[in-house]
């Protein structure tokens, strides 16, 4: 499966075929590589999105003791004076010393699996913020990309502009000789200006957009606009990935972040099910203690003042006000509240992954055609410049020529770069390909 050919070039949909984590490289643009590891290098969303994953991560091992029996020691020391009555009389008060040294060990039992639900919800939180920072790295590599392409359009298309308008006031210029001799009417000079009146109010929105291009790369590069320092690139330095993998169906629902994202969640809200079904059924521990308590130190090794006790305890919630049964339903509807967001999110993905094949189809006959019509119009360009010189046609002729040659040279532009972002959509649909990531050279997505 294959584009058409547009401007020499066919895209080719490669089923099965291994994308790669540093996909942008496919455009073979070392200054394009150097924006998107600088933006991967200080990005502050990422940072955040990579604290959120090292806090996951620390949850999750802090969860897991809860598997363990836990040990705790207590040393008091303090002096203390008795009542200062015995048998209903009056007696001297006696002041002491006390002594107390004692370790506890204790373990719940996880009879009804509520602790090991509870793990499992921070396993899968930390697989959330995992799929998630793939995520933000892919969002950002794609934000970065896209927003060097818009540029680099943008600029292009200043230039054909500002070339249109010289081209223009030069037509200008000879319907206003034309009107001097008699063999023209006012209404053309008219035209025209009206005419460059309308192309120069195009430059101040694209010099716009330049700058917020500008502006948004220098945000994802995490330095100010006024600091960012970014190299110009040309939108024909920028190859088009020729060769397009496709995944299948049933890998793209393991590739996705945010499929996978949703997944997690899903797995979220069943732990949670799972925990709250467990808070309805007794709790059983075991505990021990032993230690030993005297007037001094020194009585603490004597058999006669040690202590112990061991044992079970059992906790049994009789009656919560309905707590615990409503809050276990509001545990299963969560879960179908994830479950239907799982959905749609695979559904989405779908769809995204439909529009780009569609659209890079579409945007290789647009391109197509504006190609046709740029070569149709140089052509006939060429023709009135061969005739000009023969004396057969006007000057103005040449330049009404030259004008719709600009504007078919503008549509071109726009052809092209819209081809190239639809592109970066189809590597995004897919999931990017930080799968491959390791045998990549760079570890973003780490």
């Amino acid at each position: 499966m294959a584009t058409v050919s547009a401007d020499s070039k066919e895209q080719r949909f490669i089923s099965g075929a291994a994308i790669p984590a540093d996909w942008w490289r496919l455009f073979r643009s070392d200054s394009l590589d150097a924006i998107v590891q600088q933006a991967m290098a200080n990005n502050p969303t990422l940072e955040a999105s990579e604290a959120s994953l090292r806090q996951g991560q620390a949850n999750l091992q802090a969860g897991y003791g809860v598997f363990f029996p836990q040990v705790g020691a207590e040393a008091e020391g303090g002096r203390q004076r008795v009542a200062p009555l015995e048998n209903g009389l009056q007696t001297p008060g006696t002041d002491f010393n006390l002594v107390t040294v004692s370790g506890t060990v204790s373990y719940v039992l996880d009879v009804f699996g509520g602790k090991r639900r509870a793990v499992e919800g921070l396993r899968s939180q930390a697989d959330y913020q995992r799929y998630a920072t793939k995520a933000a790295y892919l969002t950002l590599s794609a934000n970065v990309v896209n927003a060097v392409i818009a540029r680099a359009a943008y600029a292009a298309q200043v230039n054909a502009t500002e070339t249109l308008i010289e081209l223009e006031t030069e037509q200008l210029e000879a319907t206003e000789a034309q009107v001097r001799a008699g063999t023209a009417a006012y209404a053309n000079v008219l035209s025209v200006r009206s005419l460059i009146a309308a192309n120069r109010a195009l430059l101040a929105p694209l010099k716009q957009r330049i700058s917020q291009a500008e502006h948004l790369l220098a945000t994802l590069e995490g330095v100010l606009p006024s600091e960012a320092a970014l190299p110009d690139i040309d939108l024909g330095s920028l190859s088009l990935p020729v060769d397009l993998p496709v995944s299948l169906p049933s890998d793209i629902v393991r590739q996705r972040p945010d499929i996978l994202s949703a997944e997690a969640q899903l797995h979220i809200a069943s732990a949670n099910i799972g925990v709250a079904t467990a808070a309805m059924f007794p709790s059983i521990s075991l505990s021990g203690t032993y230690g030993a308590g005297g007037t001094s130190f020194g009585n603490l090794s004597a058999d006669s003042f040690r202590f112990w006790s061991i044992g079970p305890s059992i906790t049994v919630p009789l009656f919560q006000g309905g707590s615990l049964w409503y809050g276990r339903k509001a545990a299963i509807d969560a879960y179908q509240q994830s479950l239907a967001t799982y959905r749609q999110t695979v559904l989405s993905a779908f769809q995204q992954v439909a529009d780009c094949l569609n659209a890079l189809e579409h945007d290789a006959q647009s391109l197509q055609a504006q190609v046709g019509a740029q070569s149709d119009a140089s052509a006939a360009l060429s023709l009135l410049q061969a005739n000009y010189r023969a004396g057969m046609v006007g000057y103005l002729d040449v330049l009404t020529a030259d004008v719709q040659f600009h504007q078919t040279t503008i549509a071109y532009v726009q052809a092209v770069a819209q081809r190239h972002q639809d592109t970066v959509a189809l590597f995004v649909a897919l999931g990017g390909g930080w799968w491959n990531e390791q045998a990549g050279p760079h570890g973003e997505g780490q």
